[in-house]
């Protein structure tokens, strides 16, 4: 997906579904898609599981909004957070809206955020349902963010030549993934058979919301794409400050 961060966002928080200790990671993901102008978050603050968001939520100024648990076993929450969206929608003069949760129940949310023009991102855990991943235009998932404030905690170490051990909810690059990059090739490859790397991942993230080379290990798609066989790279400088762009073919 191309990158605009002069593109206004409406980040909402679901706080029953997010920890604080993942915000910082969160915000810094946020800044690489646009400038957070709306910065709302949506919980029972009467109950003493939240109590741990006051101090975050000063740091980074995030407007807490309280909702009450009018009955058990029904999520008000949720209620509010897509209510406050639609208003947002209407008057808020965003470009885009992140959605920081887990639950299934945003997924019509998303979708008419999309129907109204707008772009949807959304944040949640490895177990969110797949149609919220599909009503996003980008999904990313906490654990990954996760693991690069793990990784910038650790003190630096020396390179050894010892393989690197990926954490569980990594997945490694398999059949399915070489698949949809290849068919993606072929979908939008020009007659000789290239196709801009930048073209290529936007589009591949059309047909799977989810796909993050971070999920893989890796940091960007041109590495993933090192890595798969019979796909060759053609790096080609455009002349402007040193800045090359890559295009992709299968051999």
């Amino acid at each position: 997906m191309e990158r605009n961060i002069e593109l206004k966002l409406a980040v909402l928080i679901d706080a029953d579904n997010v920890s604080s200790t993942n915000v910082k990671g969160i915000f810094e993901e946020i800044a690489k898609y646009g400038t957070p102008t709306f910065k709302r978050i949506y919980g029972d603050w009467t109950k003493p599981q939240l109590s741990g968001w006051k101090k975050v939520l000063l740091e980074n100024a995030i407007t807490p909004v309280q909702q009450y648990s009018y009955t058990t076993g029904k999520n008000s929450t949720d209620s509010a957070l897509i209510i406050e969206a639609m208003d947002i929608l209407y008057t808020g003069g965003v470009d885009g809206f992140c959605i920081v949760s887990s639950d299934s129940d945003f997924t019509r949310l998303a979708t008419r955020l999309r129907e109204a023009g707008k772009k949807v991102f959304g944040i949640g855990q490895k177990k969110t349902p797949a149609p919220f991943i599909a009503s996003c235009n980008k999904f990313i998932y906490v654990e990954i963010l996760q693991q690069q404030e793990e990784e910038k905690s650790e003190a630096p170490v020396k390179e050894t030549k010892k393989a690197v051990k990926l954490p569980s909810h990594i997945s490694l690059i398999n059949k399915e993934l070489i698949t949809l990059v290849t068919s993606s090739i072929n979908d939008i490859a020009d007659e000789d058979g290239w196709v801009f790397l930048g073209t290529l991942g936007s589009l591949i993230l059309k047909k799977q919301p989810d796909f993050d080379p971070r999920n893989y290990g890796f940091k960007k798609l041109v590495d993933i794409i090192r890595r798969i066989p019979r796909i060759l790279i053609d790096e080609r400088a455009t002349g402007k400050n040193n800045i090359s762009h890559f295009y992709v073919r299968i051999a």
